[in-house]
């Protein structure tokens, strides 16, 4: 059988799973991430719910239609080509308390502003420190979310890890399944979910009652240190820090040595404020952005030695 009627076949059966009414074609990417960038996905499925995601997820698998699963669209790049195949948003923002210190977020839930929100209105403390930054529950996990927290000293990074108590996931053999932190072999920016094809569907926080006013302050002061450096989202869409770190020198301390900072290539621009963002002016291409990174890359080797790599995720045609 042809391969281009094999995939029609594949996408009449993926309609009938899931409902050829909540499949969207042609559906434009950019819009779901946070630097504004990307072609279209052949199809667009929204989950609302865990049975929801998991059933996409499996029939996904099943059909073998190439999939990718998408949250809030952080640290990643979409080509202009688009994705070929089916992207599965995850909207699965259910939130139940099960006692008084722990909660089960679904793994579409925004850890700010909503989980942040709801937490310390409650007076329990732990995911306080990452306000400002974009992830659902289900991104934090993948990459161990993290800051350099508490204010004012910054002394050490916080973790989510450290308040993840347990999850439920669908696994690689499809599987849906209850397993505790020890599961997640949590690292610096890494989890057992780099290497394993597992969805997280839920995740159960272990929080501290802590006073409210303490927390605010982290709050307050926390943004406050994002602002001094980091980008405002509405105003120059990135996608965070773009090469990984490089322990006691800093990437972006690098890119600036070379002069980079605030270098600009089509509609993409060195963030002016931290050469280790790249922000999109506006009308940026995936294109300008991997020039961007191609010069960073060629020029921090050339003039300081250093390999730059990058740590978002390249999705799709380039």
């Amino acid at each position: 059988m042809p391969a281009t009627k094999a995939l029609d076949l594949a996408v009449d059966a993926l309609a009938e799973r899931l409902g050829d009414a909540r499949l969207e074609r042609d559906a434009p990417l950019a819009p779901h991430t946070t630097f504004k960038i990307g072609g279209p996905a052949d199809l667009l499925y929204r989950a609302l719910t865990q049975d929801e995601l998991a059933a996409a997820v499996q029939a996904a698998r099943e059909l073998e239609i190439p999939f990718f699963l998408l949250g809030l669209g952080a640290n990643i790049l979409v080509g202009d080509g688009g994705f070929r195949g089916l992207v599965i948003k995850n909207d699965v923002d259910t939130i139940e308390w099960l006692d008084e210190t722990r909660v089960r977020a679904g793994s579409g839930v925004k850890i700010y502003h909503d989980l942040i929100q709801m937490t310390v209105a409650r007076g329990l403390g732990g995911l306080q420190h990452y306000v400002g930054i974009p992830s659902t529950v289900g991104g934090a996990v993948w990459q161990n979310l993290h800051f350099l927290s508490p204010p004012p000293e910054r002394e050490r990074t916080m973790f989510i890890e450290e308040v993840v108590e347990g999850a439920t996931i669908l696994s690689e053999e499809g599987e849906v399944r209850e397993v505790d932190h020890a599961y997640f072999n949590f690292g610096y920016d890494y989890s057992i979910l780099h290497d394993r094809k597992d969805v997280v569907l839920d995740v159960t926080f272990k929080l501290d009652p802590t006073p409210r006013e303490a927390m605010r302050d982290t709050i307050r002061e926390n943004l406050q240190w994002r602002d001094d450096r980091h980008p405002d989202l509405w105003l120059y869409p990135s996608a965070g820090s773009i090469f990984q770190k490089i322990e006691g020198v800093g990437a972006g301390r690098l890119i600036d040595q070379c002069g980079l900072k605030g270098h600009v290539l089509g509609s993409a621009q060195i963030f002016h404020k931290h050469a280790n963002i790249i922000v999109n002016l506006g009308g940026a291409t995936s294109k300008d952005v991997r020039a961007l990174i191609d010069l960073a890359q060629s020029t921090v080797k050339r003039e300081l030695g250093y390999e730059l790599k990058t740590e978002i995720g390249m999705i799709g045609e380039f």
